[in-house]
């Protein structure tokens, strides 16, 4: 039997029981490998109860440095009886099988082309632990300390980061040092020579962090001066409001330590959201974090925002829908929900980040383009960036720059003024007018707020051309915001090619690896990022210079594709959507074979310079 060989390349999957502590155990592995300078891609996977139902955790290890989800597993760590017989199975030929072998597999595990790797873990636990509450926990980390030996990692790494996980609680790091040590004591004298996968230090990450993008997101809306939070709590967006909440008291202080931010709680989303666009238009920056359902309830206040123009951000970790869907799985399926959320002719600004620094900078910016701009700015993340560790380089700030609060005016400017205040006004010919703080001026620049149709002077109206007008003038807005959205990343490798490739957020990893690979095989494919809507020129004029763009995303009915065709006036026959729906970040191998499907077809020439609304 061949066995799978490999340094720094395989992908290895914990199977284990949702809430026995096995996700503390996992993430020391997969942090103990970064440390060791080896990128790692770390994917929590795990049901939306409580606790009882299976869990997995994928570590992807890759010195290459291709960190999207691969498929397939190498190795597994099988420690949920619930789905023995699954993963056993699931696992890939030539792959190792690490169980409990305290009691031995039945006679339906007859494989002959994987090898076992049985470890006694309750029994060595039952032997050497004391303490009934301690077993289970630390069996978890008793079969780290048996992969320590088995991919010849560094056991010191492993040792020294449980020390400094526990470096205020010193009497817990003591069992579990002993638990890793009995781990690695056993497969030294038991599985010599057992696995020809390893894992050896490299320099390469030196200058890199691991983080999640919830606390990245957190972190950022810090920085973009976001002082008050409306929230209702939601998988997988809750762990934003939570980083912000522990940087704010932190970070955000008085001189007397106060904390200078406000969390409220709400009853549902829609609070939530009212509470942030009722900060917003008092002058704060404030935001709130949900997912589909949330958006789903958030419509009608957005669309309320947008009317009014008043500006606030929305965070959305989109998680697998319809409904209540899978609420701890991941997909892009909020694209064409949020971009024209509420009803009436209603358009949106999204940000697509795509790993936690962009969350970092994204979420920083977010403030400053509401204001700018006017309106809501929805920033699009997922699960699997949100809630998984990635690997990213460390979070810059430019201490100079200043906050774009845009068009508001003060006292002085209110007081200059020799003609009646407008609210929607448009002055600069830009579709943004100009607006005031409540209380700014004792008699001039007040305005009532309404969601109902109204006039430059924020009267109530339902004449005909003032609407007409007013609508006219957010397309201009929209126009505007087109030059200060952040730009797409293109990047053309032969002119010459007729194929390209769209895609957006968390397909981006798996997507650049896919064309790698296809490169090597002589097949060219030129590649743009989308990070934001509205879509600047260089989308459409991406696409008409290529025979067929595909368009890469997670959701079933192709929302990124249909938004391009839109908003870009697209023929849909230039647009080929590949789509990814089963639940899991898609794998290069599957856009591979996708793309392969009409790669392999002929392409014919493109004869003329198409336009953007060619047909």
């Amino acid at each position: 039997m061949m066995k799978i060989q490999g340094i720094n390349d395989f992908v290895i999957r914990f199977a284990n029981v949702n809430g026995s502590g096995s996700a503390s155990a996992n993430n020391l592995f997969a942090k103990a490998v970064f440390r060791m300078g080896v990128p790692v891609a770390p994917k929590n996977i795990f049901p939306s109860n409580i606790q009882g139902l299976p869990t997995w955790y994928e570590v992807r290890v890759n010195d290459r440095g291709h960190l999207g989800r691969r498929g397939g597993y190498d190795f597994i760590v099988a420690i949920n009886g619930q789905t023995l017989k699954k993963d056993y199975d699931g696992l890939l030929p030539g792959g190792y099988f690490l169980y409990d072998s305290t009691r031995p597999l039945d006679e339906s595990f007859q494989r002959d082309d994987i090898t076992p790797v049985p470890i006694p873990l309750t029994e060595i636990c039952n032997r050497e632990i004391s303490s009934p509450k301690l077993r289970q926990l630390l069996k978890n980390i008793l079969y780290v300390g048996a992969l320590a030996y088995l991919l010849d990692m560094d056991f010191s790494v492993l040792k020294d980061s449980i020390t400094k996980q526990f470096i205020k609680k010193p009497k817990l790091a003591e069992p579990n040092i002993k638990a890793l040590e009995l781990g690695f004591e056993y497969a030294t004298a038991h599985c010599h020579d057992l696995c020809q996968l390893s894992i050896k230090s490299r320099g390469q990450l030196t200058d890199h962090i691991m983080m999640d993008g919830n606390t990245a997101t957190g972190l950022g809306a810090v920085y973009g001066g976001a002082t008050v939070v409306g929230w209702y709590p939601i998988t997988p967006s809750t762990s934003v409001i939570d980083a912000f909440d522990k940087f704010t008291r932190k970070y955000r202080l008085d001189g007397s330590g106060n904390r200078r931010a406000a969390i409220i709680q709400a009853e549902d989303e829609l609070s939530a959201l009212g509470i942030a666009v009722g900060a917003s238009w008092n002058g704060a920056r404030a935001f709130t974090a949900t997912s589909g359902p949330g958006l789903s309830l958030m419509n009608e206040l957005l669309g309320l925002a947008y009317f009014a123009e008043i500006p606030v951000v929305l965070i959305d970790v989109q998680r697998t829908g319809p409904s209540t869907g899978m609420p701890t799985r991941s997909q892009q399926s909020d694209i064409l929900p949020a971009a024209y959320a509420s009803h009436g002719d209603t358009r949106h600004v999204l940000l697509f980040p795509c790993d936690p620094n962009e969350c970092f900078e994204m979420a920083a910016k977010s403030f400053d383009l509401a204001e700018r701009l006017q309106t809501p700015v929805i920033m699009m993340t997922d699960l699997d960036l949100g809630m998984n560790d990635h690997v990213c380089t460390p979070m810059h700030w430019d201490d100079t720059q200043t906050f774009d609060r845009g068009k508001v005016l003060n006292y002085d400017q209110l007081e200059s003024l020799t003609e009646k205040f407008g609210r929607y006004l448009d002055i600069d010919k830009d579709g943004i007018c100009y607006r005031t703080y409540p209380a700014t001026h004792p008699d001039k620049g007040a305005y009532f707020t309404r969601g109902s149709s109204h006039d430059e002077y924020a009267a109530y109206t339902e004449d005909e051309q003032a609407y007409k007008r007013c609508m006219e003038r957010l397309n201009r807005k929209w126009a505007t915001a087109k030059s200060l959205v952040p730009e797409p990343y293109i990047t053309i490798n032969d002119d010459a090619t007729p194929w390209g490739a769209v895609f957006c957020g968390t397909t981006t990893q798996s997507a650049l690896e896919a064309f790698e690979q296809l490169a090597d095989q002589g097949i060219i494919v030129n590649t743009l990022r989308i990070r934001s809507f509205p879509f600047q020129d260089q989308v459409a004029d991406f696409i008409n210079r290529h025979t067929k763009t595909f368009v890469i995303e997670q959701n079933r009915d192709g929302q990124l594709r249909s938004l391009i065709i839109n908003e870009c006036h697209i023929n849909p026959d230039r647009l080929v959507a590949i789509t990814n729906i089963d639940s899991m970040p898609v794998t290069a191998a599957y856009i591979i074979k996708a793309l392969e499907q009409t790669i392999k077809s002929p392409a014919p020439p493109v004869t003329q310079p198409l336009q953007g609304g060619d047909k």
